[in-house]
């Protein structure tokens, strides 16, 4: 199947809108890891916005300090958390069991 064909301006227009999303998901991540914003916060922030309610579970569970990619995982199975889950597709007992290990 061959992708669909954009002018010129639509691919500008795609990647610079990719980029953007890189940018402030990279961000949230480093304020997570700084302690510059809580857990609760960005729950609260990914439901409002759609950039951040992109990001996958296990990435920001990386960035928390003092959680690895190993404990990371452990704790999304502990949960039944999908690896390739995202944040706005996390389920009521995911989201509170996650906000309760850290608060």
């Amino acid at each position: 199947m061959k992708p669909p064909q954009r002018s010129e301006e639509e691919r500008a227009a795609a990647l610079a809108k990719a980029a953007e999303a890189r940018r402030v998901r990279a961000e949230i991540k480093q304020l997570l890891k700084t302690g510059s914003i809580t857990f609760r916060e960005l729950l609260d922030r990914a439901e409002s916005d759609p950039l951040i309610g992109g990001i996958k579970v296990a990435s920001v569970l990386t960035s928390m300090p003092g959680l690895g990619k190993v404990k990371a995982k452990r704790l999304m199975e502990e949960h039944g958390i999908a690896e390739n889950r995202r944040l706005r597709g996390l389920g009521e007992r995911q989201r509170a069991a996650l906000l309760e290990e850290f608060s």
